[in-house]
């Protein structure tokens, strides 16, 4: 039986030539695509290690899967691929924190001068695009410059897809570049398609975690590297160092499970008239904790997972000059309004926090634990 989108329409397969789709989002999208559809895949990336495995010429899959090894900022290629796909998904960024004060602007031009080709091959080869954008575009909450008296009323700190400010701070608070330039983009879409007619998509992912996510310095990444939270906590786990917590992991965040996330994205695909012209939060509201909790939460579940006692485990507090250098900066919240794709998609998460941690972290210590004890153990190699 032909599968059905939410209007009942029969889905047709469609070939997707998905950008950055060789990272840690773009691999669980693959399998997804491949393993329960009949879509297409044109990867476009620097690197297939996290894909590899999809890759293989004897799986089942192989002929609706391509690897192009490409760096889109200086390849005639990407336009050629555009054209031959019905689809195209835009998930190439520089998206760490570490990055946008040490490398502003290569955080500027990935995330904003490198997604111009893409967007003008879109509108006028006439190809939809989704293109992934960022929860950061909303920067600091309304709820953070308010007295304490209001600061308690969620209504300050949810977030809006088309009705949120966008609030950043100065300009040497080099930290909002990736936020900067990821609106701009999203400003370059939408005029797009209201001058021109783009059909377009943009997906604000608010902490999508899961197995592959970032890299573990020294092992897979530069060893002097600094990824995203949960992988830096990862890290010191996996090295028996205390969890560094900036600024005391006053922060709040909510956390995703990658695997809720792609589900979303499969309806954007497969139901364009619902999802077209439409910006979208994808986030689960009711995973939020603060960093610090997170540390605590992630210390509990690393015990059991690698059999070790919680109290050899700690956290220890670090200034956001020490950890990130000077220039940075941050919101205190990022709690999305789910209220739009709810609406267009009726999507909601699943997977609680503690569900995602446990499945994230077997799959870290199952991957890295090996690699860095062999490394602890020969310190001079």
């Amino acid at each position: 039986m032909a599968q059905v989108n939410l209007d009942g329409k029969p889905i047709t397969p469609v070939s997707i030539c998905m950008i950055g789709g060789g990272g840690f989002i773009g691999s669980h999208l693959c399998e997804k695509l491949m393993s329960e559809t009949s879509h297409t895949a044109i990867v476009v990336d620097v690197s297939s290690e996290k894909i590899n495995h999809l890759l293989d010429k004897s799986l089942p899959w192989a002929k609706r899967i391509e690897f192009h090894h490409m760096n889109i900022k200086n390849d005639s290629r990407l336009e050629t691929l555009v054209k031959a796909s019905d689809l195209t998904i835009n998930l190439a960024a520089i998206c760490t924190p570490a990055d946008y004060n040490t490398r502003p602007l290569d955080t500027i031009f990935s995330n904003f001068i490198d997604a111009i080709p893409v967007i003008k091959f879109c509108t006028e080869n006439n190809k939809r695009l989704i293109h992934f954008s960022t929860c950061e575009v909303f920067g600091k909450t309304i709820g953070s410059f308010l007295p304490e008296e209001y600061r308690k009323d969620p209504q300050y700190y949810m977030l809006k897809e088309d009705v949120s400010p966008c609030i950043f701070g100065p300009v040497q608070k080099q930290r909002w570049s990736y936020a900067c330039a990821k609106q701009m983009t999203d400003r370059l879409i939408y005029a797009e398609h209201a001058e021109n007619g783009l059909k377009f998509t943009i997906v604000r992912p608010y902490n999508w975690i899961g197995p592959r996510m970032d890299f573990i310095p020294g092992v897979d990444g530069p060893s002097d590297g600094v990824p995203r939270v949960l992988a830096c906590f990862s890290n010191n786990l996996l090295r028996g160092e205390p969890l560094k917590l900036v600024d005391g992991g006053r922060s709040q965040r909510t956390f995703l499970y990658v695997k809720d996330a792609i589900e979303a994205v499969m309806l954007m695909i497969d139901n364009p008239d619902r999802a077209n012209g439409h910006i979208f939060n994808v986030g689960n509201p009711d995973n939020e904790v603060s960093v610090k909790q997170l540390a605590e939460l992630m210390i509990k579940v690393y015990a059991k997972v690698a059999d070790v006692p919680a109290s050899s485990l700690s956290t220890l507090d670090v200034t956001s000059e020490e950890f990130y250098g000077k220039g940075y900066d941050d919101s205190d919240k990022r709690i999305p309004d789910m209220t739009i794709i709810t609406k267009q998609l009726g999507w909601k998460p699943r997977t609680s926090l503690d569900e995602l941690l446990d499945s994230t972290l077997q799959y870290q210590h199952q991957t890295y634990a090996h690699a860095i004890k062999k490394e602890l153990s020969n310190p001079s190699t």
